[in-house]
């Protein structure tokens, strides 16, 4: 019996991989949106389109697949936005003679955390790196699996994730507040049980994602709510107009001198930052920076977060 000899492969008609398609491919991994991804690259749709069939022409497969989020990194797709990475770190260090940092660099986390630690640590480094473009998208939910048009995320609570690393950032605590004319008009309770005559301000319980944020409305389940928010700044506001007892970050409640914190003792939950960004992410100068950037300022704030400031 005869073996028929095996088909191999040409790769001489493979066309080797472009530089720029690689940078297209990262633009849309960060975006997930083609126009998104075009419109800051100075191209069309129908171009990134086209950029991203000849790439996977060239590398021989998919690298980019469908989500509910938009466009998603494939296994191969991550191996070539690695490359990409590194290609428009070279091209930043050739353009940027003084080795200050550029580009864009996004993130997700909660309101507060944006507003209070993330903001000021941002204009601090971008004084020093002018070209750099930090975008926030602030949210409060469970740590996405596919993080697709960021390039990390702040979220509460430990997160479960795949491909990429969990790091502890610090902690911060949520009292029970009032403001001193609901104080002056109700009175203030002197137990946990008065507390849940009053009414509560906090989040929308059928709409909070993270299961941390639940526990402490379970110090306090008698308690009917008043006013509830997916924005923590509501709540704050709220609480100062006297809608009921707000359950509010120390570090936000305590800037406003017409708030008084109560049951200090009893009511004293410590929740946790996590930071979650793939190892590869880290290896980029901006986004190394940015994150470093919040490591320094979440520890400079740490007796504001724990409520001792």
């Amino acid at each position: 019996m005869t073996r028929s000899a095996p088909v191999l492969c040409n790769t001489a008609d493979m066309p080797e991989p472009n530089a720029q398609d690689l940078v297209v491919l990262l633009a849309v991994a960060q975006s997930g949106r083609f126009t998104t991804a075009g419109e800051s690259l100075g191209l069309n749709h129908t171009t990134v389109s086209r950029r991203i069939a000849a790439l996977e022409k060239a590398l021989g497969g998919r690298v980019l697949s469908r989500g509910s989020g938009g466009w998603e990194l494939t296994d191969l797709g991550r191996r070539a936005a690695d490359a990409a990475a590194a290609v428009a770190e070279a091209v930043a260090r050739l353009g940027d003679d003084d080795g200050a940092l550029s580009g864009v660099v996004r993130m997700s986390a909660t309101d507060g955390f944006s507003a209070f630690i993330a903001a000021p640590a941002f204009a601090r480094l971008r004084a020093a790196n002018p070209l750099l473009r930090i975008e926030i998208v602030t949210a409060t939910r469970r740590a996405s699996q596919t993080r697709t048009g960021l390039d990390f995320e702040v979220v509460v609570g430990e997160p479960q994730v795949h491909r990429a690393e969990a790091e502890r950032l610090g902690a911060y605590v949520l009292g029970l507040y009032a403001s001193r004319d609901y104080l002056e008009a109700y009175g203030a309770p002197a137990t946990l049980e008065e507390a849940t005559q009053h009414q509560l301000v906090y989040f929308i319980d059928a709409m909070l994602q993270v299961d941390s944020l639940d526990a402490p409305r379970r110090l306090l389940p008698a308690m009917r709510d008043a006013l509830s928010s997916t924005n923590v700044f509501v709540h704050v506001e709220a609480t100062r107009a006297g809608a009921g007892l707000g359950l509010l970050p120390c570090f936000m409640a305590d800037r406003h001198a017409d708030l008084v914190r109560l049951l200090p003792h009893e009511v004293a939950e410590e929740l946790d930052y996590w930071l979650v960004v793939r190892a590869d992410a880290l290896r980029q100068p901006a986004i190394a920076a940015v994150v470093g950037a919040l490591r320094r300022s979440t520890a400079a704030m740490e007796a504001q977060l724990l409520g001792r400031g």
